[in-house]
């Protein structure tokens, strides 16, 4: 995002002291257009957009330490991914584009099927009920909020989930700790993703297959 931005504006490290974790790409780049005089028009971040996915891409090439997929997190979406009763979707401040272009990386785009993305709206919160429309779109049956469950990192991850009714399950994975992330009212808070069993204990009995 700094790169994009020094191509486009010719201001250095744009983005610097700007809290990124659980927030959306327009929310972040109308921080940095603020402080830096710009007006953030539906062309400017169209453009952008489509820099700073090019400098994504360069970026991913690149060697960087912690650049790898955490722990749990494919034995988690394979095992779902078998499953006839959840539905995997992305809830992501990224824009799509640029979600896709790091899950692919990754080898975990595969799993889902649908998501909501931040370059729709400004405000995480928002993003619920555009990911449930979309998983309804997919063919997904209409599900009352607390049989969702809304997992990330960061307690904005945690306010989402409350402000929409469902619940949380909080990863101590990024820069926020357990106990931040448990004093946030998160419903189940872990070290990580590892204990794939445990996770999809959670699902709520109604969700489960009738045997």
């Amino acid at each position: 995002m700094n790169r994009a931005f020094d191509d486009l504006f010719g201001v250095a490290e744009a983005f610097d002291g700007i809290q990124m974790a659980g927030r959306t790409d327009r929310w972040i780049l109308g921080a940095a257009a603020s402080r830096a005089n710009i007006e953030l028009t539906p062309e400017v971040f169209v453009r952008f957009r489509d820099r700073y996915l090019s400098r994504l891409t360069e970026a991913l090439d690149e060697p960087a330490t912690g650049k790898c997929v955490l722990p749990g997190v494919s034995d988690l979406l394979a095992a779902i991914e078998t499953r006839t009763d959840i539905l995997p979707a992305l809830l992501t401040g990224n824009c799509e584009a640029g979600a896709r272009i790091k899950l692919e990386h990754f080898g975990l785009w595969k799993f889902f099927r649908c998501g909501a993305y931040g370059d729709e709206v400004t405000s995480r919160n928002d993003l619920f009920g555009v990911a449930v429309e979309r998983a309804h779109a997919c063919g997904y049956r209409h599900v009352h909020p607390a049989d969702v469950i809304v997992i990330g990192d960061t307690v904005l991850d945690v306010a989402c989930a409350q402000a929409a009714g469902a619940r949380s399950l909080a990863v101590a994975t990024g820069t926020t700790d357990v106990a931040e992330l448990r004093a946030s009212g998160a419903d189940t808070v872990l070290e990580n993703l590892s204990n794939t069993g445990e996770i999809l204990d959670l699902l709520p009995a109604g969700t489960r297959p009738r045997s």
